[in-house]
């Protein structure tokens, strides 16, 4: 978040001045009234490794005794146009922000990592302050839930590169992890491992360009149902994996379904050798998935990539092993022959 900001300088002698600067499209006030908005909520993320306060130009982070052999893991993304549907039906704000958050998180714990603190970054042709506190507080709301710093970030007021009435948002997570439990292990991965699965709470935060396009071409089909299950928050799946390892489930590889969906998401974790064959019948298809590939006519391997399907993250397991607290057995790791996933 953009620390106080100090006006140019206006009277005699000048050329320039906030009036200039509101005239070519910025305004400054807005982006300290966004500041002084959100600064509470950002508070209360704090932990004591915290060692700055809201409108610092840099985070300070106390790393001193992060473990015996930490390493750090940082990742950063967005949450694509589902910005723009969040717009289009009122302003879901808040959950926007934590979209953001979870995604994030999720991206980092795939490597074993959790996190220590985030930064954000929200842009805008012209910056609403209330929207602006709006998205920040859901940041905020899902840091805290994963014991995560927000620890710093930006807001940006740029017309004429972003559209009128855009908004755009994007964050920066670091986390730790002890180097001897770096995920995947492709090492530990052999022929007959188990899959299982995690559920979504939706599309997430990928395919909304499709989506829109769709939701345009049935707008009398759309019904509230559809659009609140199309914007409900991406989940987190920080909780129920550390519940897995405090209980020594032994986890070899964890894959965060995002864009590219299981076709292009199993691949990443997986050695050269091996391929995942999934068991279509091991899960109902939950809406709106069902009613989005009925619209656009999909077939199963574009289906596949650019929508989760219902799965938000797929853990690999040794052969024989039960499925943890709250997951659910898709497929087995066989040799590979062909398809790096086998639907």
């Amino acid at each position: 978040m953009t620390g106080p900001v100090i006006a140019p300088a206006t009277g005699p002698g000048t050329t320039t001045g906030a009036g200039a600067y509101a005239a070519a499209g910025v305004d400054i006030d807005a982006g300290s009234a966004a500041v002084e908005g959100m600064a509470a909520a950002v508070r209360a993320t704090y932990t004591n490794r915290v060692l700055s306060d809201v409108g610092a130009f840099g985070g300070l982070f106390a790393a001193g005794g992060l473990g015996a052999d930490p390493v750090l893991v940082a990742s950063t993304d967005g949450v694509g146009t589902k910005v723009k549907l969040a717009a289009e039906v009122g302003g879901r704000w808040r959950g926007i922000g934590a979209d953001l958050v979870n995604h994030c998180v999720n991206d980092i714990l795939v490597q074993g990592a959790r996190p220590l603190f985030f930064l954000d970054y929200v842009a805008a042709a012209r910056l609403d302050p209330a929207i602006v506190v709006e998205v920040v507080t859901g940041m905020a709301e899902a840091c805290r839930a994963g014991g995560c710093a927000l620890l710093g970030g930006e807001t940006a007021e740029m017309p004429g590169v972003y559209a009128p009435g855009a908004l755009d948002v994007a964050g920066t997570i670091v986390g730790v992890v002890e180097r001897a439990d770096v995920l995947p292990r492709p090492d530990d991965m052999a022929a007959g491992d188990l899959l299982v699965a995690l559920a979504s709470s939706g599309p997430h935060t990928n395919g909304y360009s499709l989506v829109r396009h769709l939701l345009d071409e049935h707008r009398p089909e759309v019904t509230p149902d559809l659009v609140d299950a199309l914007l409900e928050p991406h989940r987190c799946y920080l909780e129920p994996v550390l519940a897995w390892r405090r209980d020594g489930v032994a986890l070899s590889a964890l894959a965060h379904i995002t864009g590219g969906g299981l076709l292009d998401n199993l691949p990443r974790v997986l050695p050269a050798g091996l391929a995942a064959r999934i068991d279509r019948s091991a899960w109902t298809v939950p809406e709106p998935f069902a009613t989005l590939v009925r619209w656009g006519d999909l077939p199963d391997e574009e289906a596949f990539r650019v929508f989760n399907m219902g799965i938000g993250m797929v853990a690999v397991l040794p052969a024989g092993s039960p499925p943890p607290p709250g997951s659910f057995a898709i497929g087995t790791l066989v040799a590979r022959t062909g398809s790096a996933v086998e639907l």
